[in-house]
């Protein structure tokens, strides 16, 4: 079996994987790359493989960048099916079609700059339209059962306790009449999700591809994150202040209005809850929430009950789900003491950069992170101090209070990474690291090779083909 890195090597974003064996040519993910202009620039270099030889793709979870260029894919040619779990179609839809929405306004937006300067106009990446028909080839398929995809290949989803319906994959295959594999990570999540059941341990395999967002480092403070976000919020407003939180509208917002209210409730505070204005700004969040409450049964049984149930922690009278444009813009214009939740989450796209342009020059105003912040993009500039920013072409002043609230990340630390792959250590042949910035991913490696000798470990290397 071969396989190609296409992406999320040395890197956070653009997963997928070209892998050639067993009478198949098949991806796993094929996401879109997030970052500066010269990172999202790889999203339109052409393709150095026909769309249309493609048996098939296994796709891993929702995320854009694991979902997010297989509308390009059939764009270009692809016919095949799109393997994924129930939950992840759900989401993978919305996600889609929200992308092929924004490239088409982005598109537009860029072609009205180049007919000023004289300039052929270009085409989006994808339309809409390109999203839309796509989705009929999603082929949804529960965890813990085997795909046999034909006589020489199969394969099997494992819960990574990621995002709603995100999967390990374990992909088996005869080859010189041998029985080999090959196991996927995925993104893993970090087991602390309030929601979510940690990932779970899949079957052993020869070869191991994992990420390696956090290789290394170990988050703190999970247990007292609810309090500190309270605590942030609370000292804010006594300021008259806004909270704004950049957090992706799947799986992220979901989880801070549960565990918000959660925490309150654990105090027997929940009044105080209520009386803090709360608005998700972002109508593809209104959309995730919706397949939440559908796809309880793939939470922690408990909470399942939850949402089932009239203390449902999605429903409260303080949170505002705001669709509209007018409504958006209404935020911006109030004075009145709040909390913005909105994407995008790394501050890239969507209506985040618009309260940033109006809240951040404000010294009574409060950015909160809770997430990975991909190198190249305004929020890792944010997080790591920038204090003079151009938003809409506009010059902004960050006058603003900068905070980071650890713990809130959906990627597996290193303890959790190390739970997960020990199981899977006496039967390695290889270990493939991706999915994490160059130094940190060379770093897990090097302790790798130390705790693994007779390992072949390897870091991915874009566009590398490695034999297995």
């Amino acid at each position: 079996m071969n396989i190609r890195f296409l992406g999320a090597a040395g890197q956070v974003t653009g997963s997928g994987c070209l892998l050639e064996g067993a009478g198949h040519k098949f991806l796993v993910d094929f996401g879109q790359f997030q970052g500066d202009e010269v990172i999202v620039r790889q999203n339109y270099q052409p393709l150095d493989f026909k769309a249309s030889e493609i048996d098939f793709v296994i796709l891993t979870h929702a995320h854009i960048d694991h979902s997010g260029r297989l509308p390009l894919l059939y764009k270009q040619g692809f016919r095949g099916k799109i393997f994924c779990t129930y939950p992840t179609a759900a989401l993978a839809e919305i996600l889609m079609k929200d992308s092929g929405k924004i490239h088409e306004e982005e598109n537009e937006w860029e072609n009205r700059k180049r007919m000023r300067a004289g300039l052929d106009a270009v085409e989006p990446l994808y339309s809409f339209e390109d999203a839309e028909e796509t989705v009929p080839y999603l082929y949804p398929m529960p965890y813990r059962k085997k795909h046999q995809v034909s006589e020489s290949l199969s394969f099997e989803y494992f819960d990574a306790g990621h995002l709603l319906g995100s999967s390990s994959v374990r992909i088996e295959w005869f080859e010189d009449g041998l029985l080999k594999s090959i196991l996927f990570s995925g993104d893993l999540g970090s087991g602390n999700n309030p929601m979510l059941p940690a990932a779970d341990h899949p079957e052993p395999a020869q070869a191991v591809v994992i990420e390696s967002t956090y290789g290394l480092e170990y988050h703190h403070n999970m247990r007292r994150r609810a309090s500190q976000l309270a605590e942030i919020i609370e000292e804010t407003m006594e300021k008259g202040g806004t909270v704004l939180i950049p957090s992706f509208a799947v799986g992220r917002t979901q989880e801070i209005i549960f565990e918000l209210k959660a925490h309150y409730v654990s105090l027997d505070r929940l009044d105080d809850f209520y009386d803090i204005p709360i608005y998700v700004d972002s109508p593809l969040a209104i959309h995730a929430t919706g397949i939440y409450e559908k796809f309880a049964d793939y939470y922690r049984p408990e909470i399942a009950a939850k949402v089932k149930s009239p203390e449902n922690p999605f429903d409260a009278p303080n949170v505002t789900y705001v669709s509209e444009h007018e409504a958006s813009m209404a935020l911006d214009r109030s004075p009145k003491p709040k909390v913005i939740i909105s994407a995008s989450g790394m501050c890239e796209a969507g209506r985040i950069r618009h309260h940033l342009k109006h809240y951040l020059w404000k010294r009574e105003t409060t950015l909160v992170f809770i997430g990975f912040q991909a190198e190249g993009t305004l929020g890792r500039a944010l997080k790591d101090g920038l204090k003079d920013i151009h938003l809409f072409n506009d010059p902004i002043k960050v006058n603003a209070r900068i905070e980071f609230v650890e713990g809130y990340s959906g990627h597996a630390d290193q303890a959790a990474l190390d739970s997960w792959l020990e199981p899977l250590e006496p039967h390695l042949s290889h270990l493939i690291i991706n999915h994490g910035e160059a130094p940190r991913s060379h770093a897990f490696a090097e302790v790798m090779e130390t705790r693994l000798p007779d390992v072949k470990v390897i870091v991915a290397d874009m566009n590398e083909q490695y034999l297995l």
